[in-house]
């Protein structure tokens, strides 16, 4: 139950900050684990990104203190964070339906988003498959990147591919690959964040093929670095029970760099992989 009570110590760690600045590099060491570990296993376990919590826990606060007195408007904006009353209007507006200055009045409908706490259910009757593969050396990609929004990346990433398909692009990597096979990596790729630190609400996602030559005209290169990953069948399955069921009984923590979505060639009787970085704790 040790990851049970370090989670709830960073979300107490929020609570107490939400008047102030949220450091993640102190989420990360009331976690143990890196930054980048904790934001993606929070946003797997709940459905939004951290940051997205952040942000409704404190305009959810900030509807309570406009109701409470008569403190205006911009200083309970600077209290949670914002520089400025036109911005918090917009992200109050945004959450709630209404302007600040519209709380005031009777029956005035508002969202109160409560504080997030992790409990044990029971969970891992169904297995988890996966391997290990050392990757000793750097490894060379071509290919082209998208911006992605995390809360949409479920829906945009395939249809990146979907499009891919009919413009063309996917059959050049295809046409690219398994030129020179070095490691088990010689299909299509998506490479999910440059340095795996998905902390916000938009990410770079790199589609590609491994390839040690010439890059071509329109594309770009992306090099990661030797690494030892956890590789799991079924990318959408291994994505949603990665952050809650494996790695907190892993003895693993997340390295700091991309994971890797890995879609097999025809033949394969796995379709698709996710390749997970990991350094033992």
């Amino acid at each position: 139950m040790d990851w049970l009570e370090r989670f709830n110590a960073a979300l107490d760690y929020i609570e107490h900050h939400l008047e102030g600045e949220i450091e993640y590099s102190a989420l990360a060491r009331a976690t143990c684990c890196s930054e980048f570990h904790f934001s993606r296993m929070f946003s797997s376990i709940t459905g939004i990104p951290l940051s997205e919590y952040i942000r409704r826990r404190r305009l959810t606060k900030a509807a309570v203190d406009i109701q409470a007195g008569d403190a205006r408007i911009l200083d309970i904006a600077l209290k949670y964070g914002y520089d400025s009353p036109d911005a918090f209007t917009r992200a109050f507006r945004k959450l709630h339906g209404v302007a600040p200055n519209a709380v005031r009045e009777n029956s005035v409908q508002l969202k109160a988003y409560p504080r997030i706490s992790f409990q044990i259910t029971i969970k891992g009757d169904v297995e988890m498959d996966y391997r290990m593969e050392n990757i000793d050396f750097e490894v060379r990609f071509a290919g082209k990147r998208h911006t992605v929004k995390t809360s949409r990346a479920f829906k945009t990433i395939p249809s990146l591919w979907r499009k891919g398909k009919t413009d063309g692009f996917m059959q050049a990597l295809i046409d690219m690959s398994w030129e020179h096979p070095k490691c088990k990596l010689e299909s299509l790729v998506g490479v999910c964040g440059k340095e795996a630190a998905i902390m916000d609400e938009e990410f770079d996602y790199f589609m590609g093929i491994r390839y040690d030559d010439e890059i071509p005209e329109g594309m770009e290169e992306l090099i990661i670095p030797p690494c030892t990953y956890a590789v799991f069948p079924n990318v959408v399955e291994a994505w949603k029970r990665l952050y809650s069921e494996w790695l907190p009984a892993s003895g693993y923590e997340l390295a700091n760099l991309p994971c890797i979505e890995h879609y097999l060639g025809p033949g394969h009787k796995v379709k698709h992989e996710l390749w997970v970085p990991v350094i033992g704790k």
